[in-house]
């Protein structure tokens, strides 16, 4: 997308909205990694977005949510309507809010298979009058305004959240909230803690019973979901850093680089150095 083709609205440094309309193609191959909590909502228009190394294709009214340090890239995109919200954790905390609107892992952090969620024609007009009402507030200057602009953003998370609930049924709470803790352990521990049973422990729970969890909802091993988060941890890090391998190794909790190079080659099929250069 060019700059010139996007009208931006922005308060400070800290939540902003930027709108698109226009019809052009665009390509654009090079990842850059997210600084900022993003929601995009692609209105009108279609492409293929990359998103920590996996391609996903979308077709009109569409919304996607990515969380900071993923990886994101544009493989080709014809927007003609879009919109995306960008704010960062000091104005509006995921973690903190999580009770009140349950965002992450629904939206940010998600638990399903798509990153997309899909409006039907009643939750796109409710949508859509949030964000007017959010550019009617960036346009004042009045001492509420920050408090004004964080309520419209949690009216539309709000909602969001509910149109991903009604799409996407997951079996128990009881197993949603147990993979939701064990992911929020692996995302704050994963750099130093490696193996299922020490998860299980953290979660009073025997390795195979978290397990047995795992495969009534449907998801990966916890073993794998650990190994999953640790490689994606080292392809940023290979692309948007300069340490070398043994670096990074020592930094996602490996003493012996030579095992780090086995355990990455054996989950990509490739070298880090070749991973590397590939991007």
């Amino acid at each position: 997308m060019a700059e010139q083709d996007i009208k931006k609205y922005a308060y400070k440094n800290i939540f902003s909205l930027s709108v698109v309309q226009f019809e052009k193609a665009c390509v654009f191959n090079k990842p850059e990694q997210v600084d900022a909590y993003s929601i995009y909502w692609i209105q009108k228009g279609k492409g293929t977005y990359n998103i920590d190394f996996e391609s996903y294709d979308f077709q009109d009214n569409i919304l996607f949510f990515l969380s900071p340090g993923q990886v994101f890239s544009i493989d080709t995109e014809k927007i003609n309507t879009a919109y995306k919200i960008t704010f960062v954790r000091d104005f509006y905390c995921i973690q903190t809010h999580d009770k009140e609107v349950a965002c992450n892992g629904v939206l940010f952090n998600n638990v399903y298979k798509t990153p997309f969620v899909k409006p039907c024609k009643s939750d796109t007009q409710k949508l859509q009058l949030i964000l007017e009402g959010l550019i009617e507030e960036f346009k004042t200057s009045e001492a509420a305004q920050y408090d004004m602009l964080q309520t419209y953003l949690k009216q539309f998370i709000i909602h969001a959240v509910r149109v991903q609930k009604e799409h996407h049924t997951i079996k128990k709470d009881e197993e949603t909230k147990l993979f939701k803790d064990f992911s929020v352990l692996v995302e704050q521990n994963f750099k130093t803690l490696h193996t299922v049973t020490e998860y299980a422990n953290r979660l009073g729970l025997s390795p195979k019973s978290l397990t047995k969890h795992f495969n009534k909802i449907g998801n990966q091993t916890p073993s794998d979901f650990i190994k999953n988060r640790i490689i994606l941890e080292a392809k940023r890090q290979l692309i948007y850093s300069n340490d070398s391998v043994k670096q990074i190794a020592y930094k996602l909790g490996f003493n012996d680089a030579a095992y780090f190079t086995r355990f990455f080659k054996k989950a990509t099929l490739k070298s880090p150095l070749q991973f590397k250069k590939e991007y």
